[in-house]
């Protein structure tokens, strides 16, 4: 497997396989078996897999996590070698952003929900770093997990109204045995926290429950993964709703799909997770999102 810094490299090596079908997994590194199902599911119908490995401050805010988030290239490089990547492309700030760069994308209405509402131009961030990594590495395909759900909604809009010629993939949420979504920020939990982490999960599961029972009404499905939330002790909740998962807005009654969402604050660390149902009548399955 190869490792590249700098995007003439990386475009060298994209110009070399000209013809190939290359898939793509965008991450920050501090890598799990989450990132690891990503690389898995770029593969099918791709010549080659490009990752790339960079911690994009511009989805930073000023109070948050960018100084400490985890780094360690080697052991990222090494795992994406295991699970089959054939180029990882890790680029230094300096070499994504001029030191006076001002074009961004702005990504409209469905930046400022959810997530949004508590990280002011966070996905203005994200949607400028992924546009310019789709330049760079020219991907038939790219995969994105379910955990950002928020995310990928907003990525799958970009694609369309920019005409990327990207397909976008979505791989379902990894997670531990206990049910916590894989998240490179749990490394920060302490044991009692890792134990109010799991009402996440636990959350979206009375949120499901609830639709099974017949309820349809989306703020009583959000109140019953709210009171379970309101059992934690080192938890403080940002948010949790039900959402349309195509326009991110909220549904006053479900039918269809649906996208329950959920973010929260355990001790100083900012959590989220979610869940995808498909209703049809009496009938509630677990779906991926997109799907």
């Amino acid at each position: 497997m190869d490792i590249t810094r700098d995007k003439a490299a990386m475009r060298r090596w994209v110009a070399e396989r000209r013809g190939l079908r290359i898939g793509f997994v965008p991450t920050m590194g501090a890598l799990h078996a989450g990132h690891l199902s990503l690389v898995e599911r770029a593969r099918p119908g791709c010549d080659r897999v490009v990752a790339s490995v960079f911690v994009n401050p511009t989805q930073f805010g000023p109070h948050e996590d960018y100084e400490r988030y985890p780094r360690d290239l080697a052991r990222d490089a090494d795992l994406l070698a295991t699970a089959g990547c054939d180029l990882v492309f890790a680029p230094e700030t300096a070499e994504m952003y001029a030191h006076d760069a001002q074009t961004t994308i702005d990504v409209g209405a469905m930046q400022t929900v959810l997530c949004g509402a508590a990280r002011p131009g966070h996905f203005r961030g994200v949607a400028t770093v992924v546009a310019k990594l789709f330049h760079l590495v020219q991907p038939a395909v790219a995969v994105f997990g379910q955990k950002d759900a928020q995310q990928v909604v907003i990525l799958q809009r970009m694609v369309r109204d920019l005409d990327f010629p990207v397909e976008l993939r979505v791989a379902p949420i990894v997670r531990d045995a206990d049910g916590l979504a894989l998240s490179s920020r749990n490394a920060y939990l302490g044991p009692d926290e890792r134990h109010d982490a799991l009402l996440l999960h636990a959350a979206l599961q009375a949120a499901a429950a609830a639709l099974r029972d017949g309820e349809r009404a989306g703020e009583r499905i959000a109140a019953a993964a709210r009171a379970v939330l309101e059992r934690g002790t080192f938890l403080r909740l940002d948010y949790v709703a039900a959402v349309d998962p195509a326009s991110l807005a909220p549904l006053a009654n479900v039918t269809g799909r649906v996208l329950i969402a959920v973010a929260a604050w355990v001790g100083s660390t900012r959590l989220i997770d979610n869940l995808v149902l498909d209703v049809r009548g009496t009938a509630v399955r677990e779906v991926v999102l997109g799907e």
